[in-house]
């Protein structure tokens, strides 16, 4: 991207199997950005590129706790060609990128190939990163947890699915003075297509963290309310500071899951496995939460998807609960 010099590396801030995050400035108006790379050198990172740039694209109005893609360009070589803004109308165009990425442009070694995102820098890190370098507060939980089931019920409305929530891929800004989570990562996301209500489509390839899978998601049939599912994962580690240890990378994460004399199983698996389970909630104190607040969690980690809540539900309990409110003074 430097060869247009329309933006300067400055650092990368983040790596995973599917691209590299790096904070950038606009060179003309030395505002910071964050540029996502992907590489489309297989067929693989080709679907999950172009579903992370359809997801976002197709969200005609903005969300405050959704990150915002500003600009999404092509690089074959060395020719680049933004392909979000000046084409965003045009199907055929998309299509015939999608074509030749997912054909002659994968399949040749010799082509380089990637997808570049240019985003909002989100200078906070991720939320997983923020929370656990601060000291529990009922009434920043709370506000993450009225953001965050805003932002879900806004991409359910606009019939996508995430499918990957979890609290590494929720980002934090400060642009505002006070930390506003933006929801991230749409590579495993899904479009649904049509304008019926997005908890009629079902979903068959099992995709997600382990540890934030919901059961049905496990069996590989689900559908939006898997998300739910992940939510209440994130919402009561986030309360109670629950943590475990990456297997691979050995970093400390958010989740809950299941003890099994010395292995950690996720909820979702050891929830397929006895159904019937109840749930410890809160796990550590009974200090820690309000009854209202269990009882909201147990709806959002039901068994059964039909009785657990969906993203609409969720956005008008979230406001009721007494957890982390400020107390009137009398």
């Amino acid at each position: 991207m430097a060869t247009e010099a329309k933006y300067s590396i400055i650092r990368e801030v983040g790596r995973g199997s599917y691209g590299v995050v790096y904070e950038a400035i606009v060179n003309r108006t030395r505002r910071k950005v964050a540029v996502k790379r992907m590489h489309c050198n297989v067929p693989e990172n080709v679907e999950l590129a172009l579903q992370e740039f359809w997801a976002l694209q197709s969200i005609q109005r903005q969300h405050e706790n959704v990150i915002q893609l500003e600009e999404c360009v092509l690089q074959n070589g060395q020719v680049f060609q933004p392909i979000s803004h000046q084409y965003q109308k045009s199907d055929s165009h998309l299509l015939l990128i999608e074509t030749c990425l997912k054909g002659r442009r994968c399949m040749d070694p010799r082509s380089v190939c990637f997808l570049w995102f240019v985003m909002e820098f989100c200078d906070g890190g991720n939320m997983n990163e923020y929370l656990l370098s601060r000291s529990p507060d009922a009434q920043l939980n709370r506000s993450f947890m009225l953001q965050l089931s805003s932002a879900v019920a806004f991409l359910h409305r606009n019939q996508i699915v995430h499918r990957d929530l979890k609290s590494d891929n929720i980002l934090i800004s400060h642009q505002h003075g006070t930390p506003i989570v933006k929801v991230a990562d749409f590579g495993l996301s899904k479009v649904c297509q049509g304008k019926g209500n997005v908890n009629q489509h079902r979903f068959s390839s099992a995709c997600g963290s382990n540890f934030y899978m919901a059961p049905e998601v496990w069996e590989g049939h689900y559908t939006a309310k898997a998300d739910i599912f992940a939510l209440g994962i994130i919402f009561w580690a986030m309360v109670e500071r629950i943590t475990f240890r990456d297997g691979d990378t050995e970093k400390e994460l958010l989740g809950t899951y299941i003890c099994q004399g010395k292995d950690l199983i996720p909820l979702g698996e050891a929830l397929l496995e006895n159904p019937s389970m109840k749930l410890q909630i809160p796990l550590k104190s009974k200090k820690s939460m309000p009854e209202d607040l269990c009882k909201l969690l147990r709806d959002m980690l039901a068994f059964n998807p039909k009785q657990r809540l969906d993203a609409f539900q969720l956005e008008v309990r979230i406001r009721q609960i007494s957890y982390g409110k400020k107390r009137q003074r009398s």
